[in-house]
């Protein structure tokens, strides 16, 4: 499934992408969440606090965005047609109500491959009508997890297809390698 020589290269085999609806998740939130401080892998995130989010909410530009079905569609659409117009191995995609995971191989930098995902999927959603904002429905950052081992990648594969929940969106095939 993977190619030895693409690992031995440093190049990770793939990047695991997530990234949110505008709104959807602020600092102080009870799921906790990171930031320049709290943004090591394995260590807390940053705490609980009702204020400091109450006050994200307040600075918000708009309201937060919500993925409906017409949206997940055009998302979903979106970065399978990146994927295949920049020749990146799309191994696994669940786009969901409020946050977009992805498992993507690519040879260059994951903030790439992530801002080319949301510039994509606005795009498509402003050109099928789901978005007329002039403002970004996603959130100003995102997840990007580098996965250097076949079993890394499997189980982001398995997280993203198996560990969601139930499914929100049409099964699209079985295209995703």
């Amino acid at each position: 499934m993977f190619d030895e020589e693409f690992s031995l290269s440093r190049i990770p085999l793939a990047y695991f992408i997530t990234f949110r609806c505008y709104g959807t998740w602020l600092h102080g939130d009870e799921r906790g969440s990171v930031d320049r401080l709290y943004n090591t892998y394995g260590t807390p995130f940053y705490p609980v606090d009702k204020p400091l989010e109450e006050e994200e909410r307040r600075r918000m530009k708009h309201s937060p965005v919500e993925l409906d079905d017409a949206r997940r569609v055009i998302v979903d659409h979106a970065i399978r047609e990146v994927c295949q117009h920049r020749k990146w191995k799309l191994l696994a995609i669940n786009v969901r109500t409020n946050h977009v995971h992805v498992v993507v191989s690519a040879t260059c930098k994951p903030e790439k491959v992530l801002n080319d995902f949301k510039a994509y999927a606005t795009r498509a959603m402003r050109s099928g009508g789901a978005w007329s904002r002039p403002a970004s429905p996603w959130s100003g950052h995102g997840s990007r997890r580098y996965l250097w081992k076949p079993q890394q990648v499997e189980c982001a594969c398995d997280y993203v297809l198996n560990h969601q929940g139930d499914d929100i969106v049409p099964d699209f095939g079985d295209d995703v390698e």
